[in-house]
């Protein structure tokens, strides 16, 4: 490469422009690399796994209203999107035999060694099996009184149900389900014509200073704007969405998203914050660690406190793939 530019730079014709070459080329190849490291952020299995199975994860949430995300996210992670051992004997659900099994068995070392797991015939089968398990145990009564859209309330409560003993569990659901946006098929949006990235990237500059227009929007009394620390937002209220809320405050749908690091059809509960500006880099004080719950993911921690998705990443020093486990400590400032 360097023999290159030598070259460039003593030749007459390009000489002269040499420079401002290497400057364009140089910016060039940043930008293809840049988009490499972007494309290496989704896993490939999980998207395959995702387009493979998709359909049939949205067939069971119509006949046992599991969410879809819910079950796509088991299979993922339970499955290793398919490629693990156990997904060899059409298991992907880690669903060991329990006394009342009587089908074909493998045997896998889990918590403990050499334990025993159902087999089946056909992955559909696996799927009917874990729905059925869901949707008959007593232990998961209480998720199908959720709302079908509250994956997050669904994954805490797999989890306290006792369906496994990973601390991280719910949490690692939650992960995937956010990072792959499952939740769309759990509304029927997957088919939508474009993705909320691309739709993201057509946000609006938010204005410098506030209009006398959202001035007043943001004294509605059925919307009222909270200000703490410098920082205002807004609570969702019942069957709430982005379009509303920005009708309500003056700014656009992609300023919303923009200052809440969500994409479009990021589905919404009640409670949530939803921030009128800019996130900050650190909590501010007496908010200087947060131990992480059950249900809880980077966004979330990220959304109670006011901080870039970012720098809780990097005021903790984690990696994107992190998943934050029940009892962790993460600094704030």
């Amino acid at each position: 490469m360097r023999d290159f530019w030598a070259l460039l730079q003593k030749n007459t014709i390009f000489g002269a422009k040499y420079k401002k070459m290497k400057y364009l080329l140089c910016l060039i190849l940043f930008v293809v690399e840049s988009m490499g490291v972007e494309a290496q952020k989704k896993n490939a299995s999980y998207e395959q796994y995702i387009k493979q199975y998709n359909a049939l994860a949205v067939q069971h949430q119509k006949k046992y209203h599991i969410p879809a995300s819910i079950t796509l996210a088991q299979g993922i992670l339970e499955s290793g999107a398919g490629q693990s051992k156990l997904a060899k004997s059409n298991n992907h659900f880690g669903i060991k035999c329990g006394s009342s099994w009587k089908g074909k068995r493998v045997y896998h070392d889990d918590d403990k060694r050499n334990e025993c797991f159902r087999a089946y015939n056909s992955v559909e089968d696996s799927y009917e099996d874990h729905s059925q398990l869901l949707a008959n145990g007593p232990r998961y009564a209480g998720l199908f009184k959720l709302n079908p859209t509250d994956y997050r309330g669904w994954a805490k409560g797999l989890q306290t149900s006792g369906y496994a003993t990973d601390k991280a569990y719910a949490n690692s659901l939650i992960k995937i389900i956010e990072d792959y946006e499952l939740y769309l098929f759990d509304s029927g949006k997957a088919s939508r014509s474009s993705t909320s990235k691309e739709k993201q990237e057509k946000k609006e500059e938010k204005p410098k200073k506030l209009t006398q227009e959202q001035k007043e929007l943001q004294e509605n009394p059925n919307r009222p704007v909270q200000n703490s620390q410098g920082l205002r937002y807004v609570y969702v209220i019942d069957n709430d969405n982005l379009e509303r809320i920005a009708k309500d405050t003056g700014f656009t749908p992609q300023e919303l998203m923009k200052f809440n690091e969500i994409l479009d059809d990021f589905p919404l509960q009640k409670g949530d914050k939803i921030y009128l500006g800019k996130k900050k880099s650190k909590a501010y004080k007496p908010y200087y660690d947060h131990v992480v719950q059950i249900g809880e993911s980077m966004h979330s921690i990220s959304q109670k406190y006011g901080v870039k998705i970012k720098s809780l990443y990097k005021l903790n020093k984690k990696k994107e793939d992190y998943v934050p486990t029940e009892g962790d400590v993460l600094k704030l400032r």
